[in-house]
């Protein structure tokens, strides 16, 4: 089985793979960057020795490298989106209006950015939608980039490592299977589901 799946995951476009699927995820919330991350990771943990021999190392990306291009992504995606609403004029503060859970997560977030902290921001990286919501929002706000970017970069980064070492930790526990890989997947759903409950919640 792993042996096709080092075939998939053989040579540097998967690089590009990974950084297209974490950028696009901001506005399609649906695509499984964060699957894609997982099993790239829980390759990368087989090639170094975790399971070896099932995996060619040569045809995998380097753990470190994942990283740093899931998360230099996941900011680039957000910016992307940032400069959007920003420029989006009238239209999109009416569409952010008419949206209860929009207009409440804009609320919270320029509260959370003007007191100086962005944990919501952290947070919201994990939630289903919440990195697409965040962004918009900071945005559509007009929020400075000083207070959003440094934010963003600490979620992505987070993100990143989070999703890498549940693939490798997969790995070293359960082997290069599909099993490693669904396990990890089901954790980074659990993270999401539970920042999703967080963000959910009204501050005290």
């Amino acid at each position: 089985m792993w042996e096709s799946m080092g075939s998939l995951e053989a040579g540097p476009w998967i690089y590009a793979m990974v950084a297209l699927s974490v950028l696009l995820d901001v506005f399609l919330p649906v695509l499984p960057s964060g699957v894609l991350v997982i099993t790239a990771a829980t390759a990368a943990a087989a090639g170094s020795g975790a399971s070896a021999g099932q995996v060619p190392h040569a045809d995998i990306p380097d753990i470190l490298a994942l990283i740093f291009c899931a998360a230099t992504a996941s900011v680039l995606g957000d910016l992307v989106a940032y400069r959007l609403a920003r420029r989006g004029g009238a239209r999109l503060d009416r569409a952010i209006a008419r949206s209860r859970r929009l207009s409440s997560a804009q609320e919270r977030l320029g509260e959370a950015l003007s007191r100086g902290g962005g944990a919501l921001v952290v947070l919201a990286r994990f939630a289903p939608a919440g990195r697409s919501i965040v962004s918009l929002g900071a945005g559509a706000t007009h929020r400075r980039v000083r207070e959003f970017l440094p934010w963003s970069a600490l979620a992505g980064l987070t993100w990143a490592v989070y999703s890498v070492a549940l693939g490798c930790l997969g790995a070293q526990w359960l082997g290069a299977t599909w099993m490693a890989t669904a396990v990890s997947v089901v954790a980074l759903f659990g993270a999401g589901a539970g920042a999703g409950y967080l963000m959910r919640r009204r501050p005290a």
